[in-house]
């Protein structure tokens, strides 16, 4: 058995999640896929993945497995890419995951430029609301809002955002008075369920301090996408990050409320995980989205939006 080969194969099977997109992303016949996984299961004497009819998933052994082969490869790669001076074209799979609606406006176009300019890499966009492991999920960088939790990680500060608080005209119009934390709970709410806090909202400012409040979800939505939508038909009051509301605010279509109690910024990270070495097109990549992510952050900032009309950790 070729172990590299093999270790390879199960890689590439493990973010797949399936011996036959494995094959057909290594263009090889199915039949060598199994083969390999299955005399790599027989030398180490244990099983790596679960078959099921409808998933694979891997196993306690095969997720600390994986770690190690994912080491292996990448520190492989490196070796070779300095013993030829390093000269050679970027190349090779590049997996980045970012919050749904941060991923599509800005996450996006900055790939896609980068994709142009390297055309030898293949990449894939996971956009989740959720938080990703990135090693078990085989993510090589992730855009992370709100505090790092996994300080194990590389991470480089791109910029910061704040969350709003914002309804409707139409809304605000026929409800009770909203100008203070705890007067929320007289309003219709609008929840993102992807938020840690769910139905609390908590308040943080450097002069009135911390505040928190249970809300009334009239609807709950697994999107903020969804809850901005919602918001804009005039449903009830919606709190999210900066950017997920910062087209609709400047349209006139929600007005900020509450601001004075929202003014603690929530950092933004690209995130790598901490093998030694990093491929180089990895490292390549953080710094070119660094540098065009930190110019439309900086343009986000509630500031710039509050009283003008044309201009939650995930």
């Amino acid at each position: 058995m070729d172990k590299l080969r093999a270790m390879a194969v199960f890689v590439t099977v493990a973010r797949c999640e399936s011996l036959s997109a494995a094959a057909r992303e290594m263009d090889v016949p199915l039949t060598n896929i199994s083969r390999l996984l299955s005399q790599l299961e027989d030398s180490l004497g244990c099983a790596l993945i679960t078959r099921s009819s409808r998933r694979l998933e891997l196993t306690p052994e095969g997720r600390e497995y994986l770690t190690a082969c994912r080491l292996i490869l990448d520190d492989l790669e490196q070796a070779e890419s300095r013993l030829s001076g390093g000269i050679a074209d970027l190349s090779g799979p590049l997996t980045i995951t970012a919050p749904e609606t941060f991923g599509k406006l800005h996450v996006l176009p900055v790939l896609t430029d980068f994709l142009k300019q390297h055309p030898a890499i293949d990449a894939r966009l996971l956009l989740l609301d959720r938080r990703v492991d990135m090693i078990e999920e085989g993510v090589d960088v992730a855009v992370r809002i709100g505090a790092l939790r996994d300080s194990g990680h590389l991470a480089t500060l791109v910029g910061s955002q704040r969350m709003v608080t914002c309804a409707a005209p139409d809304y605000l119009a026929g409800a009770p008075a909203l100008s203070r934390v705890s007067q929320l709970a007289a309003h219709s709410c609008i929840c993102f369920v992807a938020q840690p806090s769910g139905l609390r909202w908590t308040y943080a400012s450097r002069r009135g301090g911390r505040k928190t409040i249970r809300v009334r979800p009239r609807l709950t939505v697994n999107s903020a996408e969804a809850a901005v939508d919602a918001a804009i038909s005039g449903l009830g009051v919606i709190r999210v990050l900066a950017y997920q509301a910062r087209h609709a605010i400047r349209s006139g279509q929600l007005v900020p409320l509450l601001e004075e109690w929202d003014d603690t910024e929530i950092p933004v990270h690209l995130l790598r995980w901490p093998h030694r070495t990093a491929p180089r097109r990895v490292k390549d990549f953080i710094s070119f989205a660094a540098e065009r992510l930190r110019e439309p952050l900086g343009e986000m900032a509630p500031p710039a939006l509050v009283g003008s009309a044309d201009g939650a950790c995930r």
